[in-house]
């Protein structure tokens, strides 16, 4: 199914004549890649797109429709503008739109929507955007991990990996470093002046074209005894979550049901409980998490979409994006650089080769 198809669904469904998004994320889905951010500290963007069963209109002032219009949009995309001073975007949407219509920000009189079970799938374009960003981000993330030393500081890394990833016209929401005394304190190491020391964790869930990932990595200086270990069996929980992710999506399952897999692996490998210190990550694609998975969640089990499950074992991490699909589990954030090593998933016939610890 398409995505004008979906939201002719939607609009029938409903009993609509139109959806508006303002939302970075459903507008860059909505306009192919389309950005609508001037201020990040926004929830809504300077524009919004709608689509009303003919096409793809965009609503924003006159300070933003040049620029949107030359650089952000396709040529197919109508631009209606509105004087900067003269209405909201909200009003100017409400006056642009046929009724009774809907929108993923406040617009009076407007239904509310929420896009996240219409952005999944992925489409065909999508994935290969997809790709093509894991594979800039990885390529990033593992050039600034294979030249930190242990005397570099958490906000040294953090700093050097935004410029390499921003660089390549990568936006960083999140960008965690975490040395090797934070990390084994905190599974959210938001970066401080905390020297590495004997080992570090690099995180990463960054956006380009609306679209996330999420991928992690290890290195190791004077690595404790126990971090291989509990690396290799975070990499099984996370490879049994893959696994689970295939087999409940083709089943027409529930994230719960991926999550009761996810318990179970936990138990296997001898870590009981330990996923209640921290979420197991889920649906990845026009958010950084589409869903988090948790016991019992109905979220849908979309195929082929992003995934990005994240396990933690007590000072330890394992992550990547990966496309599931019917037929393959292909992992989208991998440069075939980084040391790894095959793992198998606990109750499911798969084996992955997953990124361990380098060593430097």
């Amino acid at each position: 199914m398409t995505l004008t198809d979906r939201l002719d669904q939607y609009l029938r469904t409903a009993g609509l004549e139109a959806v508006w998004f303002a939302r970075p994320n459903s507008f860059a889905w909505l306009t192919g890649g389309g950005d609508n951010v001037v201020d990040r500290e926004g929830d809504i963007g300077v524009a919004a797109a709608g689509y009303d069963g003919d096409g793809v209109r965009v609503v924003a002032n006159n300070i933003e429709a040049p620029r949107l219009r030359d650089e952000e949009l396709d040529g197919d995309v109508t631009v209606a503008t509105f004087d900067w001073h003269a209405e909201s975007l909200a009003e100017a949407v409400a006056d642009a739109s046929p009724a009774p219509a809907a929108a993923d920000f406040d617009v009076p009189g407007f239904e509310s929507v929420d896009a996240t079970q219409l952005r999944q799938p992925l489409t065909e374009t999508q994935m290969k955007q997809c790709r093509d960003l894991a594979r800039d981000t990885a390529e990033a993330v593992e050039a600034v991990a294979r030249k930190v030393e242990p005397s570099h500081t958490e906000l040294d890394v953090t700093a050097v990996l935004r410029q390499k990833l921003e660089g390549r016209g990568i936006a960083t929401p999140v960008v965690l470093v975490g040395s090797a005394e934070r990390a084994q304190l905190y599974r959210h190491y938001t970066s401080t002046d905390t020297e590495l020391g004997d080992y570090a964790l690099i995180s990463v869930t960054v956006q380009r074209d609306g679209l996330h990932v999420s991928t992690t990595r290890a290195v190791a200086f004077d690595p404790p005894e126990w971090l291989m270990e509990r690396t290799h069996k975070a990499a099984r929980v996370e490879t049994t979550a893959l696994a689970a992710t295939q087999v409940v999506g083709q089943g027409g399952g529930t994230a719960g049901d991926v999550f009761d897999a996810i318990q179970d692996a936990y138990a296997a490998v001898g870590w009981e409980g330990e996923w209640q210190n921290h979420h197991q990550g889920g649906a990845t694609g026009f958010a950084g998490r589409e869903w988090i998975a948790t016991p019992g969640h109905e979220g849908e089990v979309a195929l082929p979409h992003g995934y990005a499950w994240n396990p933690t074992i007590d000072g330890t991490k394992s992550e990547d994006t990966y496309l599931v699909s019917d037929d393959d589990i292909e992992l989208l954030s991998g440069t075939g650089d980084w040391p790894t090593e095959t793992v198998s998933a606990v109750g499911y016939d798969l084996e992955l080769p997953r990124h361990t610890v380098l060593e430097l």
